[in-house]
C-alpha cells in the first residue's frame, strides 16, 4: 500500500558572483541549522525566517584544492560542497530508484543563482546529475550477477510550450514534439528519443550532445536558456532472475526556468495578455504547487491545473502522484537580489507541503513476457492432449502451432530489442567520440571563435575554426569555405574571416552588423587574442588566437555580462557615471563598494536589456513594423518634491519612425512585449519563408509592437516654495529637465501671496519670522505664464503639452489646458489656494519643499488630461483649500457645485474693490503731500527745539523686510547660475582644444558666480548696516 511522502525541500546559498563582488554587495541571507533568515537591505529590522528539510551554506568558508575541487577551509566547516549536497539529496534519489520508486529532483531559482551548478556542475565539481549516474552504474555493476539492468536516457527542453528533443538525430519540427496521454503510462512525449546506456561515460557524452543541441536551438529560434526548462529522464529497469521480479523506476531531473520571469509577469498590467506562452509552464507550476499545498492543509481544492501546461503534464506524477520528489531552491545572498531570493523562499515553502503517494513499479514488458510464456505452456499442453485422445485434426494443429510460433517470436523480439538498441547507441557514441577527438586536435592547430551565452553552462559549447585563407561566415551553407551560424540579424553572407601570415582579420559585408570589443566596425579589422565579437543582434563570440598566443589568462572573466558592459560603456553608461549623478554637487563620487544597491540593480538591468532591445529593433526591421526601441535611465527623483538623492529606473522609449509617435514602456512591460514579439516573429519569419515574404497583417489589438497613445511624461521642474513662508512674491524661470537630464523647456511661473479675494499683498505684509503664519490664514496664487523652447514640439509640430502638479495634501492633480502646435505656448493658467489655519506641517512643507511641475506631452489621437474635482474643498471665495489637517469650520466651505454662483458674485466684488483701491491710492497720495507740507512747516517753526518723540518715522522692520526681499531675489539668480555650473560638462567627443575651451568657459562661469554671490552678500550687509545706523541715530535724537 502506498504511503504519503511530503516533497523534500532543500535550499542552497551560493557565493557572490563576479559582478556582485565588484559592486561590493552585502550578504542579506543567514543560516542556522535548517533555518534560513533573509533581511531587507532597505530596512534591516525587517527579517523573514524559513525552515526546510535541508539547508546548504555554500556562500563562504571554502578553498580550491589541488584537484580543482571546492572544499571547506577547515575540516568540519559549514561549507557545503557538491559531495555534501549529493549525500543528502542524490543518495536518497539513488536508493529510491534502486528500490523501484519513481524519483524526481526539481531545481528552482533565479537565473544565475546556481541551479545549473548544483544540477550539472562545472569541471571537476560534478553536480547531482553526473554523480547520480556514476553511482547508479556503480551499484548496477556490483549486482550484475543477480540482476540485469537496462537504462534508457532522454533529454528534452520546453521553450514557449514547445518540446524540443535534445538528443534527436533528425531535423527539428517547427511545432516541436507532441505530448500525449495514455491510460497506463499517463502523459508522455510522442517520438522522444530514448537512448540505451550501460556506462556513466555514455550518459556524460549524451549530456554534452544535448547541451550542444540546446545551444544551437537557442540561437536558431532566438531563445534564451533562462526562459526554458530542461528535463532529463532516466528509465531504470532491473530484472531479478532468481526472484523472478522486475522493478522499474523513472528518474526525472528538472532544471526549471529562471524564477524572475514568474515574478515580473505580475508586476504591471498590460493591454496584452501577460506572460505569454513562455511563462505559462512556470506560472502553472506555481498554481499546481499552491493547489496541492492547500489540499495538504485540508482546504477544499476543486481543480489542480496539471493540464494547463506542458511542464505540469510531464511532472504530474512528481507532484502529488507516484513519485518521491526533492526540490532544491538556489539563492543569491546579495542585497541586489533580495526580492528574487525572498520570492524563491516563499515558493519553496509552499512546495514542502505537497504530499505524494509513491509505490514500487512493475514493468509491463516483463509482465507481458510472463503472460506469453504461460500461454505457450497452455498451448503445448493442449497439443499433447489432442495427440493422446486421437482427436487431433490437421487444421486445429496448424492453428495451435502458429500461435505457439508467434508467441515465441514475440518473446525473442522483446528480449533482443534491448541488445539491438544498445548496439546502435554504441555506434553513435563511437561516432561522437571521433568528432570530439577531431575537435580537440583542431583546437591545437587553428584559431577559432567560441560562443558566449547568458547561461554559463551553454558557453564554450560551439567552436568555429578559422583555417588558412578566406572564410565567409553567415547563414549560407553553399560552399565548402563557409562558416555557418544562425541568429537574429545574421545575413546570408555576413562577414569574411581572413587567416594569412598567422594573422586573423574580419571584414563585415555591407549592411552587416558587427562589433568588436563593444564598438561597431565597418572595415577590415585585425583580431587579437581574446577579442570580443558580436555578430548580428546578439550572437556573441570570443576570439581565441593561435596556440602560441594563448597564455595562462583567465578566460572565464569574458562572460556574457562582460560583453554587455562593454556595450553600455560605449554608450556612456557605467557605474562611476551613475555614482557621480547620485553624489551631491561638490562631493566626490562614492566608491564602487559603497554604491547604492538600487543603482547597481539599475545598471545590471540596463546591461541585461541591451541585447533584448537590439533584438527587438531587428525584429521590428525584419517585420517592417517601423518602430525603434531605445533604452533610457529615468531619474525618479525628478518627481520628488524634496529633490532627494537621485533614484533611477530603466525605461524603453518606443518611437514610430513614420509619424514620430512616442511611447514610454517600463522595463517589465517591455520584457513582456519582447516575448510576444518573439512569438510573432517565429510565426511570420521563422516558419513563413524569410524577410521578404508576404505576411498576413496582425490586428492592432494583438500587435505587440503597437499601443494606444497616452500622455507622455517629458520632464519635471521644481518651483521652491520657501518665499511663501515669508509672504514674498516669487517670479522665476525654471528649467524642465527630462529623465536623462536634458532640458525639455523653460517654464515661467509666479508664486503670489494674496488676500482671500485674490488681491496681491504689499511690502508691509512681508514676514520676518515665518512662525507668525501659524494659526493664520494663508492665501497664494500659482500663475503659470508661458512655456518656452519646447523640445517636444521641435521634433514634431503636431503635438501638444500640458502641465500637471499637486499641491501639499490635495488628493487630485491639477492640469493646465492643453496647448498645441506651438514651441513657445502661452499658458496663462492661474489657481488660488488657501490654508485656513496654517499648521506647523504646512509651514515645514513650504520651507523645505518644491512644487513639482510635470510636463506632459500630447500626440494626435491622445486624450487631454483633465483635473478631477473629487475630494477637493473650496472656500466661498472660490479658492482650493490645502492643509486639511487644520480644517476650518465646515460652514465656511462650499462644494464645487456652488462655485459658479460664488465666482459671479466674486467678479462683482472685484470690480467694486478695484474702484475702492483706485480711490484709496489717490487719497494716500494726497495724504502724503499734506504730511510733507506739515513736516516742512513744523521744521521752520520749531527749529532748534528737540522733536517730540511721537513724530512719524519709517518702520525699521519694514526696511529690514525690504532688504531681505532684495537679497532673496538676488539669491534666486545666484542659484540659477549654480545650476548652470552643475550641468556644464565637456562633450564626450571633445579633443584637447575642446577641453581647453571648456576650462575657459567654466572659469568664466565660476567668476560670474563668485561676483554675483559677493554682490548679493555685500548689498545685504550694507542695507543692514544702514538700517542699524538709522535706528541708532533716531534713538539718540528721541531719547
Amino acid at each position: 500500500m502506498a504511503g504519503k511522502d511530503c516533497v523534500k525541500v532543500a535550499v542552497r546559498v551560493r557565493p557572490f558572483n563576479k559582478r556582485e563582488r565588484e559592486a561590493g554587495s552585502r550578504c542579506v541571507v543567514s543560516m542556522s541549522g535548517n533555518a534560513i533568515t533573509i533581511q531587507d537591505p532597505r530596512n534591516p529590522h525587517t527579517r523573514r525566517t524559513f525552515t526546510f528539510d535541508y539547508a546548504f551554506w555554500s556562500h563562504s568558508g571554502f578553498i580550491r584544492n589541488r584537484d580543482g575541487l571546492f572544499v571547506a577551509e577547515e575540516p568540519g566547516g559549514r561549507y557545503a560542497d557538491q559531495g555534501s549536497v549529493f549525500n543528502d539529496l542524490g543518495q536518497g534519489i539513488l536508493e529510491n530508484a534502486l528500490q523501484g520508486y519513481n524519483a524526481t529532483l526539481l531545481a528552482y531559482g533565479q537565473t544565475g543563482s546556481g541551479k545549473s551548478y548544483s544540477m550539472v556542475g562545472y569541471g571537476p565539481n560534478k553536480g547531482l546529475v553526473p554523480t547520480l549516474c556514476e553511482r547508479l552504474f556503480r551499484a548496477v555493476k556490483a549486482n550484475q550477477e543477480s540482476c540485469q539492468c537496462q537504462m534508457l536516457f532522454s533529454m528534452l527542453e520546453i521553450y514557449n510550450e514547445q518540446v524540443i528533443d535534445l538528443l534527436s538525430k533528425g531535423a527539428r519540427s517547427p511545432a516541436g514534439l507532441r505530448v500525449r496521454e495514455d491510460q497506463q503510462r499517463g502523459f508522455y512525449v510522442e517520438g522522444l528519443r530514448r537512448v540505451p546506456c550501460d556506462s556513466a561515460e555514455q550518459v556524460e557524452q549524451l549530456m554534452e550532445q544535448g547541451t550542444r543541441t540546446r545551444t544551437t536551438a537557442a540561437t536558431h529560434i532566438n531563445a534564451n536558456s533562462s526562459r526554458s526548462h530542461m528535463l532529463i529522464s532516466a528509465q531504470l529497469k532491473q530484472i531479478f532472475t532468481e526472484e523472478n521480479i522486475t522493478k522499474q523506476s523513472n528518474i526525472n531531473l528538472v532544471d526549471l526556468a529562471g524564477s524572475e520571469r514568474q515574478r515580473c509577469s505580475g508586476l504591471e498590467a498590460d493591454r496584452l495578455k501577460e506572460g505569454t506562452a513562455i511563462n505559462v509552464s512556470l506560472t502553472t507550476l506555481g498554481n499546481v504547487i499552491s493547489s496541492l499545498a492547500d489540499a495538504a492543509l485540508g482546504k477544499k481544492v476543486v481543480h489542480i491545473p496539471y493540464r494547463d501546461s506542458v511542464l505540469t503534464k510531464l511532472l504530474q506524477s512528481a507532484l502529488g502522484g507516484n513519485s518521491r520528489t526533492v526540490m532544491i531552491a538556489t539563492l543569491s545572498p546579495s542585497d541586489i537580489c533580495y526580492e528574487e531570493s525572498l520570492s524563491t523562499l516563499r515558493y519553496a515553502e509552499r512546495a514542502k507541503r505537497i504530499q505524494n503517494k509513491a509505490v514500487v513499479n512493475e514493468s509491463p514488458t516483463e509482465r507481458l513476457v510472463k503472460e506469453l510464456k504461460a500461454e505457450n505452456v497452455k498451448l503445448l499442453l493442449r497439443l499433447s492432449r489432442l495427440g493422446q485422445d486421437g482427436r487431433k485434426t490437421e487444421e486445429e494443429s496448424k492453428e495451435l502451432r502458429r500461435l505457439l510460433t508467434h508467441n515465441e517470436m514475440q518473446i525473442k523480439a522483446i528480449q533482443t530489442l534491448w541488445e539491438h538498441h544498445l548496439q546502435e547507441a554504441l555506434k553513435d557514441w563511437e561516432t561522437q567520440y571521433a568528432t570530439i577527438t577531431q575537435e580537440r586536435r583542431m583546437m591545437q592547430m587553428h584559431p577559432y571563435i567560441l560562443n558566449i551565452n547568458e547561461d554559463p553552462q551553454l558557453s564554450g559549447v560551439v567552436k568555429l575554426f578559422i583555417q588558412e585563407g578566406d572564410w565567409d561566415i553567415g547563414l549560407s551553407e553553399g560552399t565548402s569555405r563557409t562558416i555557418t551560424i544562425k541568429g537574429l540579424g545574421i545575413q546570408e553572407r555576413h562577414a569574411v574571416f581572413t587567416n594569412e601570415d598567422r594573422r586573423v582579420s574580419i571584414t563585415p559585408v555591407s549592411g552587416a552588423k558587427l562589433m568588436v570589443n563593444g564598438l561597431p566596425i565597418t572595415y577590415r579589422t585585425e583580431l587579437q587574442h581574446l577579442d570580443r565579437l558580436i555578430l548580428g543582434s546578439s550572437s556573441t563570440y570570443l576570439f581565441v588566437g593561435f596556440p602560441c598566443e594563448r597564455g595562462a589568462e583567465d578566460w572565464s572573466r569574458y562572460d556574457y555580462d562582460y560583453f554587455q558592459s562593454e556595450l553600455a560603456a560605449a554608450a556612456g553608461i557605467h557605474i562611476p557615471t551613475l555614482c557621480e549623478e547620485q553624489s551631491p554637487a561638490g562631493e566626490p563620487s562614492v566608491g564602487l563598494a559603497q554604491t547604492d544597491p538600487s543603482l547597481l540593480a539599475v545598471f545590471y538591468d540596463y546591461i541585461k536589456l541591451i541585447p533584448m532591445v537590439t533584438e527587438a529593433n531587428q525584429m521590428s526591421q525584419e517585420l517592417n513594423k517601423g518602430v525603434e526601441f531605445k533604452l533610457e535611465i529615468k531619474n525618479l527623483a525628478m518627481s520628488d518634491c524634496r529633490g532627494r538623492d537621485l533614484e533611477k529606473d530603466i525605461a524603453v522609449r518606443v518611437t514610430s519612425l513614420e509619424n514620430k509617435q512616442v511611447w514610454m514602456w517600463s522595463k517589465v512591460k517591455f520584457v513582456n512585449r519582447k516575448f510576444l514579439m518573439e512569438e510573432v516573429y517565429q510565426q511570420q519569419v521563422g516558419s513563413g519563408g524569410g524577410q521578404g515574404a508576404e505576411r498576413q497583417p496582425l490586428p492592432r489589438d494583438r500587435d505587440p509592437f503597437w499601443d494606444p497613445l497616452e500622455p507622455l511624461h517629458l520632464g519635471s521642474a521644481h518651483l521652491w516654495l520657501q518665499s511663501l513662508a515669508f509672504r514674498i512674491p516669487l517670479e522665476e524661470q525654471v528649467e524642465v529637465l527630462g529623465p536623462e537630464g536634458t532640458e525639455e523647456a523653460i517654464l515661467q511661473a509666479q508664486l503670489l501671496p494674496c488676500s482671500p479675494m485674490g488681491l496681491p499683498l504689499g511690502e508691509e505684509d512681508i514676514l520676518i519670522d515665518p512662525t507668525e503664519l501659524l494659526g493664520k490664514r494663508l492665501d497664494f496664487q500659482l500663475f503659470l505664464e508661458q512655456c518656452c523652447g519646447l523640445r517636444w514640439l521641435k521634433e514634431a509640430k503636431n503635438r501638444g503639452v500640458q502641465i500637471g502638479f499637486r499641491v501639499y495634501d490635495c488628493p487630485q492633480t491639477f492640469y493646465t489646458p492643453a496647448v498645441w502646435h506651438n514651441v513657445n505656448p502661452l499658458l496663462e493658467h492661474r489657481l488660488h489656494f488657501s490654508a485656513m489655519r496654517t499648521s506647523q506641517d504646512l509651514l515645514n512643507y513650504l520651507q523645505s519643499s518644491a512644487l513639482v511641475l510635470e510636463l506632459w506631452g500630447l500626440q494626435e489621437g491622445c486624450a487631454d488630461m483633465v483635473s478631477s474635482m473629487e475630494g477637493l474643498r473650496m472656500t466661498p471665495e472660490g479658492s482650493f483649500i490645502i492643509d486639511k489637517a487644520s480644517a476650518p469650520d465646515p460652514s465656511v466651505l462650499e462644494s464645487p457645485g456652488c462655485v459658479s454662483d460664488l465666482r459671479s458674485s466674486m467678479r462683482a466684488l472685484h470690480q467694486d474693490l478695484e474702484q475702492l483701491r483706485s480711490a484709496n491710492a489717490a487719497l494716500r497720495k494726497e495724504n502724503n503731500t499734506l504730511r510733507e507740507q506739515l513736516n516742512r512747516g513744523s521744521e521752520s517753526a520749531g527749529r532748534g527745539r528737540p522733536e517730540r518723540r511721537g513724530s512719524l518715522r519709517p518702520s525699521c522692520d519694514a526696511e529690514l523686510a525690504r532688504a531681505l526681499k532684495v537679497f532673496y531675489h538676488s539669491m534666486t539668480s545666484v542659484r540659477a547660475q549654480l545650476q548652470r555650473l552643475r550641468r556644464h560638462r565637456p562633450s564626450e567627443e571633445a579633443d584637447l582644444l575642446g577641453l581647453r575651451l571648456f576650462v575657459d568657459e567654466q572659469s568664466r562661469l565660476l567668476r560670474d558666480f563668485g561676483e554675483q554671490l559677493e554682490e548679493s552678500v555685500t548689498a545685504l550687509k550694507q542695507d543692514v548696516a544702514a538700517i542699524v545706523r538709522r535706528k541708532r541715530e533716531r534713538s539718540g535724537i528721541w531719547s
